[in-house]
């Protein structure tokens, strides 16, 4: 017997594309009642499972009586913990064959169009289905909008005619170009999905999860726990605090000190101070953990708004690189920054705008082939550059280079491999480890002082070798 018919006898449930091949639907047929006329119709109900998603439902009603008909999806499952956001990037026509799982709860956006579909019933449709469904449900009512609501009819018809685009008509070549744009799936329940071609990895497609709000616990009927701050489920690593001076003033004051944990890295510690009398204020970003044997560089490539996202450790002993725009930050430049990417470049921005010698003299003018103005100072230019890397108008890499593997970029993919990234390992030159004190390190017989540091041979046989 086959595996996957195995798997169908135990559990009742079959991927649907393998069943339709296999002319195998176990489908249950129930009377039920029709809304529309009373009488009795038929509800058929298959049970199937989507690749990489959970297992579902599909619930299809008809009366034979007045003819209604009626399509539902229900998950098989529980409500998941958390809720779940689905992006798509959809730049081909063959994008449109995705199958989609919509839960009753799911909201759809094309951000491109600022349009929202809020939620409904559920659906087991294609991305071209949920399209056609658009423009239906759109174009509906239009005819009454153009006599009573002249400028929502404008308004609508336009949104139309950029939907139209997306799918092909009967009298239309599929050839014909298609708009790029991004669909968007946001289930609180976390019971919707849309397909990843090829797997996890595809790189058009991604996923990230979050927790439910009041709100949304209510919404699916849900009771909503408050966390509590004091609460160490919730908070496990405990905030510490020791006297010190400033650095400006010298008045005394407190620096609070907590390790956190990154996902899929390691523990990193960060030190706030905030000095009460003067207003000075300083964070710092520290490793949590011991000192990596090889040293780590990340390449991300950089291609919409969506990786600007992605959260970002560079610590002190960090170099940063984007070659396109000629930006390069030597190791200890900003120190230890835990934030976002785009929240990083914006912190660059700020520190050469306002401390860079931007203007005057030292701004020396450039050729009118780089200037978009006659005059522009070289300072300006570059900084006209570097805006438009943070808001990602163009495509750019970022190269972030530690000698002590103390670095992270966010793997969006995790734990699979992020396609837009790589990271190389690779060892540390006798110049690095000079830089960060490492030759001259002791770790094993540090009291002994005709010990050379750095050297773990035996001393009598440094004295043969020196004889």
């Amino acid at each position: 017997m086959a595996p996957q018919e195995e798997e169908t006898l135990e559990t009742g449930f079959a991927p649907i594309r393998t069943a339709v091949e296999a002319d195998f639907t176990p489908v249950d047929e129930i009377e039920s009642l029709c809304l529309e006329c009373h009488e009795q119709g038929t509800t058929r109900m298959l049970l199937t499972s989507i690749p990489y998603f959970k297992q579902i439902i599909v619930v299809s009603f008809r009366c034979e009586h007045c003819g209604h008909s009626n399509n539902d999806i229900q998950s098989a499952g529980a409500i998941s913990e958390l809720g779940s956001v689905y992006t798509v990037r959809l730049t081909a026509r063959s994008d449109l064959d995705r199958q989609l799982v919509k839960s009753s709860s799911c909201s759809i956006s094309i951000p491109e169009y600022s349009l929202q579909i809020p939620a409904a019933r559920g659906q087991f449709t294609t991305v071209e289905g949920i399209i056609r469904d658009m423009i239906r449900d759109l174009d509906a009512d239009q005819p009454l909008r153009r006599v009573e609501y002249p400028d929502v009819y404008e308004k609508i018809e336009a949104l139309l005619d950029k939907l139209r685009l997306i799918v092909v008509g009967d009298d239309e070549d599929e050839s014909k170009p298609m708009p790029v744009f991004t669909l968007k799936l946001d289930d609180p329940s976390g019971n919707s999905f849309i397909e990843a071609v090829g797997g996890l990895n595809d790189p058009k497609w991604s996923k990230k999860e979050y927790e439910r709000n009041k709100e949304q616990d209510e919404q699916l009927g849900l009771a909503h726990e408050e966390k509590d701050e004091n609460d160490p489920k919730h908070y496990p690593e405990e905030v510490m605090s020791f006297p010190s001076t400033c650095s400006l003033c010298g008045s005394e004051l407190e620096t609070l000190m907590k390790t956190v944990h990154i996902p899929h890295f390691k523990d990193i510690i960060l030190m706030a101070t905030n000095c009460h009398s003067c207003g000075y204020r300083d964070t710092e970003i520290k490793s949590g953990g011991a000192i990596s044997d090889k040293g780590r560089k990340i390449t991300l490539k950089v291609e919409d708004s969506d990786d600007l996202s992605r959260d970002i450790l560079k610590s002190d002993t960090a170099g940063l690189e984007i070659p396109e725009i000629d930006l390069e930050l030597n190791p200890g430049t900003l120190g230890g920054r835990f934030t976002t990417l785009e929240g990083l470049l914006n912190q660059i921005y700020e520190e050469l705008d306002e401390k860079v010698f931007a203007h005057g003299d030292s701004a020396a003018a450039v050729s009118s082939a780089e200037a978009s103005n006659p005059g522009e100072a070289s300072m300006e230019v570059f900084l006209r550059k570097l805006k438009s890397v943070i808001t990602a108008s163009i495509p750019f890499t970022v190269i972030l280079d530690d000698p002590l593997a103390n670095s992270y970029i966010q793997n969006l993919y995790a734990p699979d491999d992020d396609p837009n990234m790589t990271t190389v390992l690779y060892d540390r030159s006798h110049e690095q480890n000079e830089e960060l004190g490492l030759n001259d390190m002791k770790t094993e017989d540090y009291d002994d002082p005709h010990r050379p540091a750095g050297n773990d041979e035996p001393l009598a046989a440094q004295v043969l070798q020196e004889a």
